[in-house]
């Protein structure tokens, strides 16, 4: 909808600062950042990489942004308004009022074993063009099952996006062939130490 305030650099560096000065490494490969993302919410962080994914994908027609619940909403809302389109998300347990639905299955790294992601047939279908917009990119699992839904419903899937991509555990080979653009905002290439991929978008 309109221009952004801040460059993508400055987007860029925030982000990253961010995941610094307030993000801790934990045991397994976890990278903790609730107090900003994904439990406690910055919402001026949200809003600057809402506009930084909206301005990627401003040319590609998107109708619908879609994401799972609940870390992921965040973010996807902030494209969702900057783009002036609507916001989807995959529930993981389906309501009764859900009555015409598809269902897939992912496995989940950060709470274990495998969590159901369910869309109703009511705000998504072959009339839609899609972006899927998550909190992070790891293994890719997650936002590659909300692809695979997005494809059932017949919708067009434009493109991926993540606030934080973890570049050493390849998820975005696994996006690749959907044949279409992954956006990573921070990426980071490695924990131990905490280093970053300098992103030339």
């Amino acid at each position: 909808m309109g221009e952004l305030i801040l460059s993508r650099k400055e987007i860029f560096s925030s982000l990253e600062e961010a995941v610094k000065s307030r993000g801790s490494v934990m045991d397994n490969g976890i990278l903790k950042v609730d107090s900003f993302l994904n439990h406690q919410i910055d919402p001026l962080l949200m809003k600057s990489a809402g506009e930084l994914i909206a301005d990627f994908f401003r040319s590609f027609g998107v109708t619908k942004v879609l994401t799972a619940e609940s870390s992921g909403i965040a973010p996807a809302l902030m494209a969702a308004s900057s783009l002036g389109t609507q916001l989807v998300f995959a529930r993981k347990r389906r309501p009764i009022t859900m009555q015409r639905y598809l269902s897939e299955s992912a496995p989940s790294h950060t709470k274990g074993g495998i969590v159901e992601l369910n869309i109703s047939l009511d705000y998504l279908g072959s009339e839609d063009r899609v972006i899927i917009v998550d909190d992070f990119l790891a293994s890719g699992k997650t936002i590659e099952a909300l692809a695979r839904l997005s494809n059932k419903t017949g919708a067009s899937l434009v493109g991926f996006a993540a606030i934080i991509e973890k570049t050493f555990e390849e998820g975005r080979s696994l996006l690749e062939k959907f044949g279409v653009p992954v956006l990573g905002i921070v990426r980071i290439s490695s924990l131990d130490p905490l280093s970053f991929v300098e992103n030339e978008i």
